[in-house]
């Protein structure tokens, strides 16, 4: 079984992929931690490799082939934005947050990577600045948004939700339309 959570930053798809793949006793990869080792490698935030892959389209590539790479594998869980592209006989989910919410979140998670995001508005600037950096760049290389609903088997709404509830309801889609 091949899951692909998508979604907005701070929607909870890690956190709801490593549930999954823990669920599901699959492997869990995540493009975010890709994009963080590349960053750290580069000693540079990832608001700064993502405004160096706007016009390096290299980042993207390498991130893409460690994605594609996985279709050689069976039973995975992985969270990426584009993977439901890379991976279409994949279940696809898509994560939906608000951009306050994603932002509260994000703040909250301190992470040691994102030091830029000192206070709750700066972090939702740098939450849109980079939506539409990927959302231009992603539309520009492959022709898609990967906001829109179409591409996913089953969409949720995580803006009320723990994440223990939004695991419930994508579990409930799994063995409902026997996917397991």
């Amino acid at each position: 079984m091949k899951i692909t959570v998508s979604g907005n930053l701070g929607s909870g798809k890690s956190t709801v992929a490593k549930m999954l793949a823990k669920k599901y006793n699959l492997k869990h990869y995540s493009t975010g931690d890709f994009m963080r080792k590349m960053a750290e490698d580069r000693g540079i935030t990832l608001l700064e490799l993502s405004k160096i892959a706007d016009k390096d389209k290299r980042i993207d590539k390498e991130i893409d082939n460690m994605t594609k790479s996985l279709t050689k594998e069976d039973n995975f869980v992985m969270d990426s934005r584009l993977a439901f592209h890379f991976l279409p006989e994949s279940i696809k989910i898509f994560l939906k947050v608000s951009p306050d919410v994603s932002a509260k979140r994000i703040f909250k998670e301190g992470r040691k990577d994102e030091k830029y995001n000192v206070d709750l508005e700066k972090t939702k600037q740098n939450i849109l600045t980079r939506f539409e950096s990927e959302r231009k760049r992603y539309a520009e290389y492959y022709g898609i948004d990967y906001t829109q609903e179409k591409h996913y088997d089953l969409v949720v709404d995580t803006d009320n939700k723990t994440p223990e509830e939004v695991l419930n309801k994508i579990v409930e889609y799994i063995e409902k339309n026997k996917k397991v």
